[in-house]
């Protein structure tokens, strides 16, 4: 059987370097969980730590954080220069790293190029111009457009990073957002629903009264629209979310917002039974006594929801007495009998 080869991405956190702006919802140091620099001695040790538990994995060094091609071209180096003595030994494939739209230029591309650089993931974060600047992003559409063309034309993986729930966003613009990242052609996607994080400027708007965050239902249900848009324009959605940490928990440096440990897979799950609805609707399945649904196994939890919360929205929505949900191997998606 063929067997798809595992990839795995060794985390290398930058500090909040090379961004000359405060956006207001940013504070680095909590969301990478890095405050000082590392050295090079400490950036080796993760990276081989990581290797030493591959196994035969298609392995790239990924540098996050702060705005990579913004920090001086010395640093720049000095990152690259670690990242391609891994290549150089075999050990690694590739890198890839994460920066600022507005800091893009076809010099900048070539210099990353030399260093086994393939993918470049932009923060564009909105495609509102009016989004941007009331988050004192510094850039505006234009500069993501822009960015986004040179680095496809240069050969590079491109990724754009997306938020929703940012002052002045709306369902209806994250959509359009969603859009138009799309005519742009990315290779993969990130979504983050906006969290008010300790020592922002977004923290003491939201004290003031000034912002109210999504709720933890509306950032689902929008981001399961973004989610749906993506796959059908077959664009690979690579994160949902910010990965919890000690950090980034309830109990950590979250003050508001729609933070869940598992916020893919309650997407995922409310994608689900949009589709499920939309099938239950278009085939007039409702006042029945049961309904079977068959689905691929991985998709089983999906469909159930947390709590079953699927099932039980499902039953009251549509007058249905019992569902039951069988996993059969060899299901694109699910298959529906009335029982």
């Amino acid at each position: 059987m063929f067997k798809i080869k595992k990839h795995i991405v060794i985390p290398v956190f930058v500090p909040h370097k090379g961004c000359p702006y405060d956006c207001i919802f940013c504070n680095q140091k909590t969301i990478s969980g890095q405050v000082n620099e590392a050295s090079e001695a400490d950036i080796r040790n993760t990276i081989e730590e990581h290797i030493k538990t591959a196994g035969n994995a298609f392995i790239e060094i990924g540098f996050y954080g702060g705005s990579f091609t913004g920090i001086s071209k010395d640093e720049q180096e000095r990152y690259l220069k670690i990242g391609y003595s891994y290549i150089q030994e075999g050990k690694v494939n590739q890198l890839r790293l994460s920066t600022r739209p507005d800091y893009i230029n076809a010099g900048i591309l070539e210099h990353l190029a030399k260093y086994g650089v393939k993918t470049i993931e932009l923060g564009a974060q909105s495609l509102d111009d009016r989004v941007l600047g009331c988050s004192n992003r510094g850039h505006d559409m234009e500069a993501v457009v822009r960015a986004s063309e040179m680095i496809k034309e240069k050969g590079f993986t491109l990724g754009i990073q997306t938020m929703i729930g940012l002052p002045e966003d709306t369902a209806h613009k994250a959509l359009a957002t969603a859009k138009r990242v799309i005519q742009l052609g990315p290779d993969l996607v990130r979504i983050y629903p906006t969290l008010v994080i300790r020592n922002t400027y977004l923290q003491k708007m939201y004290e003031q009264g000034r912002y109210t965050p999504l709720t933890l239902e509306e950032a689902v249900a929008i981001s399961a629209q973004l989610l749906e848009l993506y796959e059908e324009n077959n664009i690979n959605v690579i994160r949902i979310g910010l990965q919890p940490t000690e950090s980034i928990s309830e109990n950590g440096e979250i003050i508001a917002g729609p933070f869940h440990p598992a916020f893919r897979q309650l997407v995922q799950s409310r994608l689900m039974r949009n589709k499920l609805e939309k099938y239950f609707q278009e085939n007039n399945l409702k006042d029945i006594r049961a309904v079977v649904i068959e689905c691929n196994p991985n998709e089983v939890s999906n469909i159930v929801g947390q709590k079953r919360q699927n099932i039980d929205k499902l039953r009251a929505e549509f007058n249905i007495g019992h569902i039951k949900v069988i996993g059969r191997e060899g299901i694109d998606l699910f298959n529906c009998f009335l029982m």
